[in-house]
């Protein structure tokens, strides 16, 4: 599988099967950045903690949260995924869209970092109105 297929992989099944699609192809220290001012903004290290800070937040705190990615672009070992989120925020009942591009960097095979870029404003309105 070439790079733009190990990160496309990642948006094209179910929940439960892209999670296990990515843990497969994350390098063991990956670095995964969640953008300034989006709710689970930081940079964490390796898949254990990316889940902890952001997955199982997304999946307790909204209804219906995903990513719709329209295309993917790849430059060697560097992969721009772009689309938009989407979700309900369960305390407040908004829903919410956001343009996102996610900048996927691999060597080897493996997903050594990803960065996302968002409008953070549309999902922060979401929460807190």
């Amino acid at each position: 599988m070439n790079n733009l297929e190990i990160v496309r992989n990642t948006y094209t099944g179910t929940a439960e099967e892209n999670a296990a699609r990515l843990a497969a192809c994350l390098a063991e220290n990956v670095i995964w950045t969640e953008a300034k001012g989006f709710p689970y903004a930081g940079t964490y290290i390796g898949f254990d903690a990316i889940v902890a800070n952001v997955f199982k937040r997304l999946a307790t705190e909204w209804i219906d949260y995903k990513v719709t990615i329209e295309g993917c672009i790849a430059d060697g070992d560097t992969v721009a995924a772009y689309g938009t989120y989407s979700g309900t925020y369960k305390l407040t009942n908004r829903y919410f869209e956001a343009r996102v591009v996610h900048l996927w960097r691999l060597k080897g095979g493996k997903v050594i970092s990803m960065e996302q870029f968002v409008d953070s404003q549309m999902v922060n309105n979401a929460i807190y109105g």
